[in-house]
């Protein structure tokens, strides 16, 4: 049976969000994913290639990953960027903490958790300044993934002659409490959430840490996720028991720059306009 673990719970804004004219998330059954320009207050576009999602990031910009839940129910996802939990800083696996989005809602994840209240930005940066660089892990850089988990739904005994299941109320609230110790006991994950309102804090945003000028970033030089300023990002807790112990489904975001995306086919080159030339064959008739 799989073991109820205490997790991160996002408690969802609004669901509906305005996109870019292409689409802009990576669509998965349960859950879709999109990268949000925080500066700008965009949806980045997306480019499909090879069955794969990309975004073009530009050095400096920080940014979000937005997530929303297709499903009536509530779904755990334990959410990767660059091959590292966002939540516990480990090298990512299925089996760890992650965010629970309640039915149909809609949440950004804007940083690496720091704590309850903080968490420090995402921005795009050059591979060597990424986290995962610095942290001695740079082989995965330049992916968001998302591992999706149902929830188990325990239906509760219908006593005979009964037309109507019994009500205890606070029964999972209490058996909860009364697990606790155990769940700490096995290691279980540590979670947090948005605000009921989805309000972020009111002072100006952060920026991230002093980089090179963008300029000097070289065409070549691959995109990785920096650890930026602390930010307020208050968070909950919640329980939340998985349907299984494999996800129900994978959903990924690849990214770089432009400049990169374009060099590896990802974004088409622009055609070259049309120039006139000296000798283009016969005289045509007049219309």
């Amino acid at each position: 049976m799989p073991t109820r673990r205490l997790l991160l719970t996002l408690l969802a804004a609004a669901a509906a969000t305005a996109c870019t004219a292409l689409p802009a998330r990576a669509t998965g059954n349960l859950v879709d994913l999109s990268v949000v320009d925080r500066g700008r207050g965009d949806v980045l576009s997306t480019w499909r290639y090879r069955g794969t999602s990309w975004v073009a990031g530009r050095p400096g910009d920080r940014y979000a990953v937005r997530m929303t839940n297709r499903t009536g129910g509530r779904v755990l996802v334990v959410l990767s960027v660059d091959g590292v939990n966002v939540v516990s800083g480990e090298t990512a696996a299925t089996g760890q903490t992650g965010y629970v989005l309640g039915p149909w809602g809609t949440a950004e994840i804007t940083g690496w958790r720091k704590s309850y209240s903080e968490a420090a930005a995402f921005y795009f940066t050059a591979l060597p300044d990424s986290y995962a660089a610095r942290t001695d892990r740079p082989d995965n850089v330049g992916v968001i993934g998302a591992a999706v988990f149902r929830e188990r739904v325990v239906q509760p005994a219908q006593r005979p002659y009964e037309s109507q299941p019994p009500v205890a109320s606070g029964r999972l609230d209490s058996s909860a409490s009364r697990a606790e110790p155990e769940r700490r006991a096995q290691g279980a994950g540590v979670g947090a959430a948005a605000d009921a309102s989805g309000e972020r804090s009111a002072a100006a945003p952060a920026s991230p840490p002093p980089l090179r000028e963008r300029d000097s970033f070289a065409k070549a030089e691959k995109l990785g996720t920096g650890h930026g300023e602390r930010e307020y990002s208050p968070t909950t807790q919640t329980t939340f028991e998985r349907a299984s112990s494999q996800p129900a489904e994978i959903v990924q975001v690849r990214y770089d720059s432009y400049a990169n995306l374009v060099a590896a086919g990802v974004i088409g080159r622009p055609q070259p306009p049309a120039l006139p030339q000296p000798f283009p064959g016969f005289a045509p008739d007049p219309r």
